[in-house]
Parts: structure tokens; C-alpha cells; sequence
């Protein structure tokens, strides 16, 4: 990955923006099974999101950061020196769309003039070597998800699949967002809505 760059295409979106997907059972795309997705953009041109609850196994932020090459900023030309904490921050499978461009998602603590696009309700998007810099060197946003691709759809093909009920829908919650257990993000973003997941059927309607 040598360049993070927000996808122009889907800039200014409205619509389902900032809200969250919860796949229904029925979703056939195994990349999708299970996934909860954040709507970074929608609007008449397409969607764009990133799945907040599928983690890349084989990298973590440090071996990113070394993968990347990014140097500390102390004039040295050294790697940054990451306490294990940082080091072993997860990287999410954000889609399966241009799985080498990185996304962060964040809170708004953290804030680029030039590269941070404001969402909805506090949550952000940056896609800058700047913002690895900015966690690496501990001075990122206070609440952050690191991302390898997103999830793409093109014009009307979003509302299709929600009205054939491949999706649930509902306002984001950032405790969700940014939670540390995956594994339960999705039955979490259920319960949001009121739904018992050992209820829900794959032909249910959606929300």
C-alpha cells in the first residue's frame, strides 16, 4: 500500500450516510456473511462503507507501518519504535474493494484540513499516511479503525439489495463502531434494533 486516498467518486453523499448494514442470513457474497458495514457515502451516484468487523489475520499496525516504510518524523529516517499497544492494533478488512488503499475511521478529536471527511455524529474518515503518523507518534484521534479496502456499490445497487432484504439498516453507534470485540459486533448491532438474532429469518423484511 503506497498511497490512501478517499475514493472522489463517492464524495458529498447523503442518504444512508453514517448509518450502519447488518447483513441478513440470506446474504449469499461470503466476503458479506455476517458483516456489519459503516456507510462512509451514499447518494444517487453509489454507496461506499467499510466493514467494522472482519480483521486481517496476518498484519497488525506495526507490521503495516514497517510494510509501509513510514519513518518517525525525527529527521533520522528511523521506523517508529511502537509500544505493544499500538504495534498490535488491529487491521480491519474494510471490503473487498481495492484491498491496498487504506481508511481510518475515527473520532473527531483528530481533524487534517485538507484530507478528513466529516460523516455523521462525530465519526470521521481519513486517508492519509498522516494519520499513521499521527497514532503511531500517539497524537492520532481518540477512537480509531484502521481499514485495507472498502465496500463499493454502484447507482441504485445498494437500495436494491436492501429492498430484497439482503440488508438491515440503522443509525451508527460508535461503542460499535470502534469496539475491540469483533466477534460480537454483529449480534450487538442486532440488538440495536431490538432484533434476537436466534429470531431473525432469512426472508425477514428490514428496517
Amino acid at each position: 500500500m503506497t498511497n490512501l486516498e478517499i475514493p472522489s467518486e463517492h464524495s458529498g453523499a447523503t442518504f444512508l450516510e453514517g448509518q450502519l448494514l447488518v447483513a441478513m442470513p440470506r446474504m449469499t457474497d461470503r466476503r458479506f456473511r455476517r458483516s456489519v458495514v459503516y456507510l462512509c457515502a451514499h447518494s444517487r451516484e453509489g454507496a461506499m462503507g467499510l466493514i467494522v468487523n472482519q480483521q486481517v489475520d496476518d498484519i497488525d499496525f506495526g507490521a503495516l507501518l514497517e510494510r509501509l516504510g513510514l519513518p518517525d518524523g525525527d529527521d533520522t529516517g528511523a521506523l517508529f519504535d511502537l509500544p505493544e499497544e499500538l504495534a498490535g492494533l488491529p487491521i480491519h478488512r474494510g471490503g473487498p474493494v481495492e484491498t491496498g488503499r487504506g481508511f481510518v475511521l475515527h473520532s473527531s478529536d483528530y481533524f487534517a484540513d485538507d484530507s478528513t471527511l466529516p460523516i455523521r455524529d462525530g465519526v470521521c474518515l481519513t486517508a492519509t499516511l498522516e494519520i499513521l503518523k499521527a497514532i503511531a507518534a500517539g497524537k492520532g484521534p481518540k477512537q480509531s479503525l484502521l481499514a485495507l479496502g472498502y465496500a463499493g456499490w454502484s447507482p441504485g445497487q445498494l437500495e436494491s439489495e436492501i429492498q430484497a432484504n439482503g440488508w438491515l439498516h440503522c443509525p451508527a453507534d460508535p461503542d460499535i463502531i470502534f469496539g475491540v470485540d469483533n466477534d460480537a459486533k454483529y449480534d450487538r448491532a442486532l440488538a440495536k434494533m431490538g432484533i434476537d438474532p436466534s429470531h431473525l429469518v432469512s426472508d425477514a423484511g428490514h428496517a
